[in-house]
């Protein structure tokens, strides 16, 4: 059992001052504020300075990261993405895999599924094949389908914890309540939905909105769309992207406004060139350019294609525009586990296991632990000061 003294603990509902937090067998038996008295174990507590603990982050949506794809066969590179998110504090993910031909996208979700069974990821997002043609992003568009039955039940290995449909499509609905029967999470993206549609799709058993304004109809006053739906239906967590350049940070604060932080869940959606330097990089088949964090298709439509983001400085950026640290965490922690009904982890509280990210004053990551672990933060492959993105730093 361990015992340490930290300068702020940030719990689901407080921010406890001059506070201590005590760890034991990789799990949080104990916290509380100094002023009302530290445990009597006889050991001497291990004094982490004035520093801000949060719990560690979990990012439900990233494709790859520090030169790592999750899109793969090679475990070895897969438990690279890994290590680079929890580097930057994401102590839980679901690596998300693109658009791809469905025998690839089985043999890649058959090997990420030793990576769940060793409790490396806690799943598989599949960001496709089952996309709308006309919002599809950076998904190859010859390779989209309509969700028919056996297509949906070849690719919904055990792994699988999320699959992104647009309710629109021919089969959209009856893939809906395929995946959601099969107790994997159906979340409605790159679609091209009408309100109606959407709501539909909700209807259907869908409860969540993949990176919420990004891969949908855009909305309008007169057409509120997608995302008109996705913000007024109680029923959809709302991804969302918040490195500034997926989103303004004014629309970022319209979405906390309309749906709460108990309805939001901060992502990365990063790719392979996340904590790389400027170049071109692969996303899926497809080429990408990085160039100052932005990732976008090398050719066509130039679409933004995934990010180079960090939940780190997600988590950053949001304190920087004004959100407290209580709600912050709380979208980047405890409101994506909850969704998920991953109770054991997404916050500060006794019993939960042992996830921290211990922040300076600036909200940069100092120390990281896992199930009770000291992880080891030191960059391998990172360039100092290149590539990610970079806004709030």
């Amino acid at each position: 059992m361990t015992t340490y003294r930290v300068g702020r603990l940030v719990t689901p509902d407080d921010v406890l001052e001059s506070a201590w937090i005590q760890v034991e067998d990789g799990d949080i038996v104990s916290f509380g504020r100094r002023s009302e008295g530290m445990p009597a174990d006889g050991k001497r507590p291990e004094d982490l300075g004035e520093a801000t603990v949060v719990p560690g982050f979990v990012d439900i949506h990233t494709h790859g990261g520090g030169g790592a794809t999750y899109s793969t066969t090679d475990p070895d590179e897969a438990r690279k993405v890994a290590a680079f998110h929890a580097r930057h504090g994401t102590t839980t993910t679901m690596a998300s895999l693109v658009t791809g031909p469905l025998d690839e996208i089985v043999s890649q979700t058959a090997c990420l599924a030793d990576l769940v069974t060793d409790g490396v990821i806690a799943g598989v997002h599949l960001e496709g094949p089952f996309l709308s043609t006309a919002r599809c992003g950076a998904h190859e568009p010859t390779l989209l389908r309509d969700p028919v039955a056996d297509d949906v039940a070849k690719v919904l290995g055990d792994a699988v914890k999320m699959v992104t449909i647009a309710p629109e499509l021919e089969h959209g609905l009856d893939a809906i309540h395929q995946v959601v029967d099969a107790g994997v999470v159906a979340a409605l993206g790159h679609t091209d939905a009408t309100y109606e549609q959407m709501i539909a799709g909700a209807d259907a058993g869908a409860t969540v909105a993949t990176h919420l304004f990004n891969g949908m109809r855009p909305f309008h006053h007169r057409d509120p769309g997608p995302v008109g739906a996705a913000l007024n239906d109680p029923r959809l967590l709302l991804e969302v992207i918040n490195d500034g350049m997926h989103l303004d940070p004014q629309v970022v604060r319209v979405a906390l406004a309309a749906a709460g932080v108990s309805r939001i869940a901060l992502i990365t959606d990063a790719m392979v060139a996340a904590g790389m330097p400027n170049g071109r990089y692969l996303l899926g088949g497809l080429e990408v350019d990085v160039t100052d964090g932005l990732a976008t298709l090398a050719e066509g439509s130039r679409s933004i294609a995934g990010s180079t983001l960090t939940m780190d400085v997600a988590f950053r950026n949001a304190v920087n525009a004004g959100v407290s640290l209580v709600d912050a965490s709380r979208m980047a922690s405890t409101t994506p586990a909850e969704a998920f009904g991953w109770y054991h982890v997404g916050g500060i509280e006794t019993g939960k296991r042992a996830d921290l990210v211990v922040l300076d004053d600036d909200c940069v990551v100092q120390k990281v632990m896992r199930a009770g672990a000291w992880l080891d933060t030191a960059t391998d492959s990172e360039a100092d000061g290149a590539g990610g993105s970079t806004a709030g730093r």
